[in-house]
């Protein structure tokens, strides 16, 4: 079922979803060649404790490790942080969520570790671009395949494999809620989005195709070729005063070309 949320309910995700950028320039900042990525999930999780939420990840379906996903390389999504030592050229995609209140926020970004090849600061550039091409087409009365739609362009028209079989969620008081936002779609077609609606709008772009696989620990999903793979998430909703952003970091709050999604839609 499709949740609707009230003014206040939307105050609280905001501050979950702020939270959760902060958690992520954290993270930002601390990525470098040597670090493990079991201290990045100490970092977040201390950050998100002491700005009042707790991990969203954290247990999550009783059997999730950690408190953020770090999924390095060819994983695409849900990576444990293990004891694992980043590299420079490595290509690491950082999954954060935070409860306040009772209420969720959830975001992710892909970061470079060091000096990395055109290609791959090029598919870091493109996913973040698909993000936004989908998060323009956010607003009362749209359809979500024409938000499917407009993040699948941006992948196709570079090439990259567009994953399929993972896709954004509605969110609220939980982290997953109805409806699915696919990262592909049929402008026109599909859930019709309406002021009180809360979703992950999250695109995931592989170098090679869009075939994925699961490892044996039930989580960290990877490319199925072994080919680099790129993540970002953004919470959206559609509030009484327009669409808003919950989870911009404060580099995106400067760019002058979001401030109108950030503030008012």
């Amino acid at each position: 079922m499709i949740t609707i949320k009230s003014r206040r309910e939307f105050q609280k995700m905001a501050k979950a979803g702020a939270v959760v950028a902060v958690a992520l320039e954290a993270l930002r900042d601390a990525v470098r060649p040597g670090i493990p990525l079991k201290k990045l999930d100490s970092l977040a999780e201390d950050v998100i404790r002491k700005q009042g939420c707790t991990p969203s990840f954290l247990h999550y379906q009783g059997t999730y490790p950690a408190s953020i996903c770090a999924s390095p390389n060819d994983v695409i999504v849900h990576g444990i942080p293990t004891d694992y030592r980043l590299g420079e050229g490595d290509l690491l995609s950082l999954d954060v969520g935070a409860i306040y209140e009772g209420f969720h926020g959830d975001a992710a970004i892909t970061v470079a570790v060091g000096a990395v090849p055109a290609a791959v600061t090029n598919l870091i550039r493109v996913t973040e671009e698909a993000l936004w091409a989908g998060i323009w087409t956010v607003r009362e009365g749209a359809r979500l395949g024409d938000v499917g739609a407009a993040v699948h362009a941006v992948g196709d028209r570079h090439g990259y494999g567009v994953v399929r079989d993972y896709v954004g969620h509605g969110i609220g008081r939980q982290m997953h809620e109805e409806p699915q936002v696919p990262n592909y779609g049929v402008p026109g077609k599909g859930v019709r989005l309406r002021t009180g609606m809360a979703i992950c709008l999250e695109p995931m772009f592989n170098m090679g195709t869009h075939e994925a696989r699961v490892d044996p620990d039930g989580w960290t999903v990877r490319t199925a070729d072994g080919s680099l793979s790129a993540h970002f998430e953004h919470t959206v909703a559609i509030t009484p005063e327009g669409v808003r952003v919950f989870t911009l970091t404060a580099e995106e709050r400067a760019r002058a070309d979001l401030v109108s999604v950030a503030t008012n839609g």
